[in-house]
């Protein structure tokens, strides 16, 4: 079996493309809900806010950090887990947050604001916490990236989209209505069958290491909804909702962005890009599953 460190992920400069186009038009369609009025929701609720940005940017990076130095995974791997960290919220928390029954206007307002200054908080994240990784992990690989060039890739993929469907949904609300839902759909059915796609093309791949992976993601997104529950709900002592919309907040990561860096940066190393892969399919169905339990709870 070859060492993760050194496979690639069979995708080329076309797929890339396809992909960085894809998320584009999924946060621009995240933005088409977006409204002047949803930023009053931060002075009204600042605890929460703050609560949940707290658990996102600082705890579930350091936590991170803290189960790589524990489970000592391959160089790669590691730096996977790193990225997905440092990575700001997926936008499908939104739906698992109404999907529970919690609170729906604060999932927004953390995928809003974590996406928003993801530009910068993502690289500088990923920057420090990499210099961490324990030292006795073997690596052949040149990690190094270009803090501007990050920052300018993220502006472009998501900032860029995000405030041209802001603008669209505050002077154009009718046009804005007509496209909500369409855009919605195709790009979220655009990128399923990409990950369908990508999957498909690298099944040998995933299959000699679909079991190292899948271990590490399930223990990895694990502790990031713990983290996000307890944190909210037992030390900052939110109610029960909130702390629920913070758990599925900081479990579910846009492992989407983490592809397109790893794709354009990394040269699609293996154990990267399994990592954020298989982070794709997995959060999902546990952010998705936890939802529906606490649903059903209620």
């Amino acid at each position: 079996m070859q060492d993760l460190n050194n496979i690639s992920i069979n995708f080329d400069q076309n797929q890339v493309i396809i992909l960085n186009l894809c998320l584009g038009i999924l946060m621009f369609g995240v933005a088409l809900d977006l409204k002047i009025s949803d930023f009053q929701y931060i002075l009204k609720n600042p605890k929460a806010v703050i609560a949940g940005m707290i658990s996102q940017w600082i705890l579930l990076p350091l936590f991170t950090l803290v189960l790589v130095w524990i489970i000592r995974p391959e160089y790669s791997l590691a730096m996977g887990m790193i990225l997905i960290a440092a990575c700001p919220g997926g936008n499908v928390s939104n739906y698992a947050v109404h999907l529970a029954g919690a609170n729906a206007a604060l999932s927004v307002i953390l995928t809003m604001i974590s996406t928003l200054l993801c530009a910068f908080s993502t690289p500088f994240i990923f920057a420090q916490l990499k210099k961490f990784i324990p030292s006795s992990i073997d690596h052949n690989i040149d990690f190094e990236i270009s803090f501007g060039d990050m920052i300018l890739t993220i502006g472009q993929l998501i900032v860029i989209p995000l405030i041209i469907g802001f603008l669209m949904n505050e002077y154009f609300p009718k046009i804005t209505s007509r496209l909500r839902k369409p855009i919605k759909n195709i790009s979220f059915i655009i990128f399923i069958g990409f990950v369908v796609a990508a999957i498909a093309g690298n099944l040998e791949n995933l299959k000699n290491y679909i079991g190292i992976v899948f271990f590490i993601v399930l223990i990895h997104n694990s502790l990031a909804l713990f983290i996000g529950f307890s944190w909210a709900r037992y030390l900052i002592k939110l109610p029960a909702v909130d702390a629920q919309t913070i758990s599925i907040e900081t479990g579910i990561q846009n492992s989407g962005l983490a592809l397109i860096l790893i794709f354009n940066y990394f040269d699609g190393t293996g154990g990267m890009a399994l990592i954020a892969a298989w982070w794709s399919v997995w959060h999902l169905l546990s952010a998705l599953g936890l939802a529906f339990w606490w649903k059903t709870r209620k």
